[in-house]
């Protein structure tokens, strides 16, 4: 007994230590994050200032680290091996942390053209900044919706300051998600192409981003199916993917069979019993 005691007191230290640590590390993830979006905002306003040759290889490489992380980190069998080093309440901060510094490279090294492929002015400008603005709106009413705190680590992180256990998360059907099933990357699509002055190194970004945002949505439809099974494939079924996908992976997609129950928009009530868990216990798994 007295040995016991005496480790307690000999680990309490080491405890404290890590758990200042841990406080530390969110805090500056939060911190990074919201810094990030200053910057993100600037850099898909204004572009860049670097003006060196060849561009399009720098750029190129910058444009695709970030895509190519992005996907890795989110993918099921990746988070598994990593949550074995990294604590599943910290792995959101990791993940953020680690957008932000490809967003960070991105911003640092990115390199400019002085050929545009349009450089509108008047009306025509106006427009296009009012859907740049727009888009801005769409992208953080998008993320309320999803639940911004699952989005940059924060929410876990935050039941884990608190040693709270972190309730089950939600998956629920509204607002936007009612008539599309990605309206965040809808709006990351309308911060790349609403610009007034398209230059070539924006129309490398904006290819190989639009790119991989379809790519993600697909992706992450699978991932989401993965975890939540026939329910989710129900909500496809009814649900586009973006706006005017008549057909294909992004459209509605019908279920190899049909299961003879419909899924009630905004609501688990009709789910079999064996999905509504399912549904709740989403998390920040599939984020």
């Amino acid at each position: 007994m007295t040995n016991t005691v005496t480790d307690d007191a000999h680990q309490a230290p080491f405890h404290r230590l890590v758990r200042l640590g841990g406080i530390a590390f969110g805090v500056a993830t939060q911190g990074g994050f919201l810094v990030t979006v200053w910057f993100l905002y600037f850099f898909l306003r204004d572009g860049a200032a670097n003006d060196i040759h060849p561009w399009w290889i720098i750029d190129t490489v910058l444009a695709l680290q970030f895509a190519v992380v992005h996907s890795i980190l989110l993918h099921p069998r990746v988070k598994r091996t990593l949550n074995r080093f990294i604590p599943a309440e910290f792995y959101g901060c990791f993940f953020c942390i680690a957008t932000c510094i490809g967003l960070a490279l991105v911003f640092a090294g990115w390199r400019s053209s002085e050929r545009t492929l349009w450089n509108m002015t008047g009306t025509s400008a106006l427009i296009m900044q009012a859907g740049f603005y727009g888009a801005w709106v769409g992208l953080f009413y998008s993320l309320y919706l999803s639940g911004l705190g699952y989005q940059t680590g924060l929410t876990p992180w935050w039941y884990w300051l608190r040693r709270q256990p972190q309730p089950r998360r939600q998956f629920e059907i509204r607002s936007l998600y009612r008539w599309l099933r990605h309206p965040i990357y809808l709006s990351f699509l309308g911060l790349i192409w609403f610009t007034p002055r398209m230059t070539w190194d924006h129309v490398l970004l904006t290819t190989i981003w639009t790119t991989y945002i379809f790519i993600g949505s697909y992706l992450k439809d699978e991932r989401l199916a993965y975890y939540l099974g026939d329910s989710y494939r129900r909500y496809q079924e009814q649900v586009v993917g973006y706006p005017l996908m008549f057909f294909g992976p992004l459209g509605r997609r019908k279920l190899a069979s049909s299961q003879g129950m419909c899924l009630l928009i905004g609501s688990t009530a009709s789910l079999p019993a064996r999905n509504v868990d399912a549904v709740k216990d989403i998390s920040n798994r599939a984020a």
